[in-house]
C-alpha cells in the first residue's frame, strides 16, 4: 500500500533523493537545457510536491506546478534507486494525475530530455497517455527537450 506525504522536503531521505535527482539531471542535460528544479525552486506556492512511500520506504516523488488554473506541469518525478526498473514510475504518475484531478486541472504537460538517458521517462509518459506537443509555458524549441501533454478528466 502506497502512502503519500505532501511537502515533506525536510525529510532526510526525500532531501537526498531530490539532491541526487538534481545532480543527475544537470549532468545529463546540456548547458541551458536543464529545467530541473532544486528544492527551493520546488517550494514556491505554485507547486505542490508529494513523496510516496511503500512500507515506510521512500519509493519516489513528484510535483505538480500550476501553469494556470486548468493547466499543470509535472516536475521532479523521481524513483528511488531501490524501486527503479520495477514498474513503480507509473504509480507516481497516477498519483500526480489523481491529485491534478482533485484540483480541477484539465491538462497536464511535461518537459523531458530528448537524449537516450531520458528514453525510459519518455516511454513511461507515452504509456500513460501523454503525446508530444509544442513547447508550453516558458519553454522554447530545443533539440535537447521533448514536450508532452495529456488532457485529463476532472469528473
Amino acid at each position: 500500500m502506497l502512502k503519500s506525504i505532501e511537502g515533506n522536503f525536510d525529510d532526510p531521505e526525500v532531501h537526498e533523493l531530490l539532491s541526487k535527482h538534481f545532480i543527475e539531471l544537470r549532468a545529463a542535460s546540456p548547458e541551458g537545457s536543464a529545467h530541473v528544479l532544486d528544492i527551493p525552486g520546488l517550494k514556491i506556492p505554485s507547486i505542490k510536491f508529494w513523496s510516496l512511500w511503500e512500507n515506510n520506504k521512500l519509493m519516489g516523488c513528484g510535483a505538480l506546478k500550476f501553469l494556470d488554473e486548468k493547466h499543470g506541469e509535472f516536475k521532479s518525478i523521481r524513483i528511488h534507486n531501490t524501486f527503479r526498473n520495477k514498474g513503480y514510475g507509473i504509480h507516481v504518475i497516477q498519483h500526480l494525475i489523481e491529485e491534478a484531478q482533485k484540483l480541477n486541472i484539465e491538462k497536464l504537460s511535461i518537459e523531458t530530455g530528448s537524449g537516450n538517458f531520458f528514453l525510459p521517462a519518455r516511454k513511461l509518459f507515452k504509456k500513460c497517455g501523454f503525446v508530444e506537443c509544442k513547447p508550453f509555458a516558458h519553454y522554447n524549441e530545443d533539440p535537447n527537450s521533448v514536450y508532452l501533454t495529456k488532457k485529463i478528466d476532472t469528473n
